[in-house]
């Protein structure tokens, strides 16, 4: 991958992708395997693109279909790619693992289905309606209730998480 090409179209939407993989993931070596794969998987596509979406819309849809193809995998018990360390460039966008707070909704996201985490990670994005569903590929109408029911469910799993450290 040249690195024309990622510092132009992928490190710009390196914050996102480290979102989704920390939210489909439970270790730091998954999260950089996933992180990786993300990666090449955008490389490998980028003759793909169409403008019918945006290119970030783009990387949003690559990034979650390469994290649920390896959330199935690891299920299934094949091995993913074996990787170094995230670059620099990238692991300054993920300094705001570092709160508390973050972690535990972190936490909570993880309980949630796979598309359910996918829809909230968008919508934390500030993603439109419209935009959330055309990456998920659902139905606008359906989002706002999603999104509603998804915070409900959240923040009950985080009042019972911290109602049982009193």
């Amino acid at each position: 991958m040249g690195s024309d090409f990622y510092q132009m179209s992928i490190l710009p939407f390196a914050g996102i992708i480290i979102k989704i993989c920390r939210a489909y993931t439970n270790s730091n070596e998954d999260f950089e395997d996933y992180y990786q794969e993300v990666c090449l998987q955008i490389w490998r596509s980028k003759d793909n693109f169409n403008d019918d979406a945006s290119w970030s819309t783009w990387v949003y849809r690559i990034s979650l279909n390469v994290c649920l193809t390896q959330l199935k995998r690891s299920k299934n018990g094949d091995k993913k790619l074996v990787s170094d360390t995230l670059p620099e460039e990238a692991i300054d966008d993920s300094k705001a693992f570092v709160s508390a707070e973050i972690n535990q909704l972190y936490d909570a996201i993880k309980h949630l289905s796979e598309i359910d985490r996918a829809v909230i990670l968008l919508y934390l994005e500030e993603k439109s309606y419209s935009d959330i569903a055309d990456i998920i590929g659902s139905n606008t109408n359906n989002i706002g209730v999603r999104i509603k029911r998804i915070k409900d469910r959240l923040n009950k799993y985080i009042k019972q998480q911290g109602q049982e450290h009193d």
